[in-house]
C-alpha cells in the first residue's frame, strides 16, 4: 500500500477502485468527525465519508476520550440508511469485517481479530474502534454516522487508557503503517462491497464473517454491562447482534457491555 502524499483517489491507475456512490470530505482539522457528520446530516446529498487529519474532541463508546496523533486514522462514514434500529446497528459489524480486511493488507491476517462489540486487535492489543450514532424519526434511522480510529503510526501510552482496558498497539509495531489518505481509499472499497452484501443477503454472511476472525470465541470470558457482570463461554455473535454467553445460570444473550478476557 502506497505511503506518497498523493491519495490513491488521485492516482489514475486506482482512481477506478473508489465505489460509486460514497462522496468523501477531508478536513485538516475538526473538533470531530462524528460532530462533523452531524453538521452536515441536513444538507448531505447522499452516502460521505470525513476524514481529518487532526481532531481536537475525538471520543469513541460511552464518551471516553479517543486519541489522534498526527499520521493516526480518524474518520466518519454519513451513512443513509432508511432503516430500523436494530437493523441499523448491525453496521458496526459491516465495518468491523470491513475493517479486519483492510488491516490485513500489511498486517499479517493471523494477527488480527474481532473483539465484540466493536473493536479490532492485533496480537490481542486493541488497534481500532468503531461508533455509531443515529438520526432519524419514530421507529427508522435515516442517516446513521460510523466513526472508526485506528491507530496506525502511534499507539496510546497504557497510561493513558482507564484501568482494565486492553493494551493499545499500532499498525505499525507489526507492519507498514499506510498514511490515513491510502487507508481510507481501501476501507471505503471493502465497506461499500460489504455493504452491498448485506443490503442483498442480509446479516448472515456478515455474522459468519464476523465471527470466523472472533477474539476468545468458544473461551470463558467477563461482560460487563451497566447492571451485571457476567462471566461464561462466549457461544457465538446471534441473528441480532447479541453476545451469547453459556453461564452457570444457563445462556445469556447481551445486546451491550464491555468484554474482558
Amino acid at each position: 500500500m502506497s505511503t506518497d502524499l498523493t491519495p490513491l483517489w488521485d492516482v489514475p491507475e486506482t482512481a477506478q477502485f473508489w465505489p460509486a456512490g460514497y462522496d468523501r470530505v477531508i478536513l485538516d482539522h475538526t473538533d470531530s468527525t462524528m460532530a462533523e457528520a452531524r453538521r452536515i446530516s441536513s444538507s448531505a446529498s447522499g452516502h460521505t465519508w470525513i476524514l481529518a487529519r487532526e481532531q481536537t474532541a475525538a471520543h469513541g463508546r460511552r464518551g471516553r476520550a479517543w486519541t489522534n496523533p498526527a499520521g493516526n486514522f480518524s474518520a466518519t462514514l454519513l451513512l443513509r440508511v432508511d432503516d430500523t434500529p436494530a437493523n441499523a446497528a448491525l453496521r458496526s459489524f459491516v465495518m468491523a469485517v470491513a475493517l479486519r480486511q483492510t488491516l490485513a493488507m500489511t498486517v499479517p491476517p493471523e494477527q488480527l481479530s474481532l473483539k465484540w462489540p466493536n473493536d479490532a486487535m492485533i496480537a490481542g492489543g486493541k488497534v481500532a474502534g468503531i461508533l455509531l450514532e443515529s438520526v432519524g424519526r419514530a421507529g427508522r434511522v435515516d442517516w446513521l454516522s460510523i466513526g472508526i480510529g485506528v491507530n496506525l503510526t502511534q499507539a496510546p501510552d497504557v497510561a493513558e487508557v482507564e484501568t482494565g482496558a486492553f493494551r493499545p498497539v499500532a499498525v505499525s509495531q507489526y507492519g507498514t503503517a499506510p498514511s490515513p489518505q491510502d487507508f481510507l481509499f481501501w476501507l471505503v472499497s471493502h465497506f461499500a462491497d460489504r455493504e452491498q452484501s448485506f443490503r442483498s443477503f442480509g446479516f448472515d454472511p456478515i455474522r459468519r464473517l464476523w465471527l470466523a476472525h472472533a477474539a476468545r470465541l468458544g473461551e470463558v470470558i467477563t461482560a460487563k454491562t451497566t447492571r451485571d457482570t457476567l462471566t461464561g463461554t462466549f457461544e457465538t455473535v446471534d441473528a441480532d447482534g447479541n453476545l451469547v454467553l453459556k453461564t452457570p445460570s444457563g445462556v445469556q444473550a447481551i445486546p451491550a457491555a464491555d468484554v474482558y478476557f
